[in-house]
């Protein structure tokens, strides 16, 4: 095995450690977005391409395709007269708008948080947590505002690369 395929290994091997943790996924599912990151991102891979790569049955990486799907972690295009299916990685923009929907559910928790213990403190330590819960606030509005950069700039680059591969 040659280094550059051995590296390749490794990148959708670390990939798929990072995408189970992450996302909470099955590793086969986590190396599929993996192989889809390092060998389909120009023009996507079928799903005879990805059962060949991963070497797993066509009823696990179907399992697992459609569950990345659903996910929105993948989606898929076709061509007109080719009955295949296409399968890439969402662009970036995509995948961190989920942690937006968290940020949002998180600042939701927070804003109930915040009000219940005004409502209740009743000691030192339960002002104590108030005051960390709304410094934790702050910092989850900070989280969100740089998020929401970085997902316009990576709109920005996708949009660009769309127009350049027209």
């Amino acid at each position: 095995m040659d280094s550059i395929q051995k590296e390749r290994d490794e990148l959708i091997e670390m990939f798929g450690i990072h995408f189970e943790l992450l996302y909470n996924l099955p590793p086969l599912g986590a190396r599929i977005i993996g192989l889809l990151i390092i060998d389909g991102c120009k023009t996507g891979l079928t799903f005879e391409e990805i059962v060949e790569k991963m070497g797993a049955s066509k009823s696990s990486i179907s399992t697992n395709l459609n569950l990345l799907l659903k996910m929105e972690k993948i989606h898929y295009y076709t061509l007109c007269g080719d009955r295949k299916k296409y399968f890439k990685p969402s662009p970036f923009s995509e995948r961190l708008k989920n942690y937006i929907k968290i940020l949002d559910f998180e600042k939701t928790i927070i804003d109930k948080l915040i009000n219940y213990r005004e409502q209740t403190v009743s000691c030192a330590e339960e002002r104590c947590n108030m005051e960390n819960v709304k410094a934790y606030k702050i910092h989850v509005g900070e989280v969100e505002e740089l998020l929401m950069k970085t997902i316009d700039k990576f709109k920005k680059i996708e949009i660009n690369n769309g127009k350049n591969s027209n």
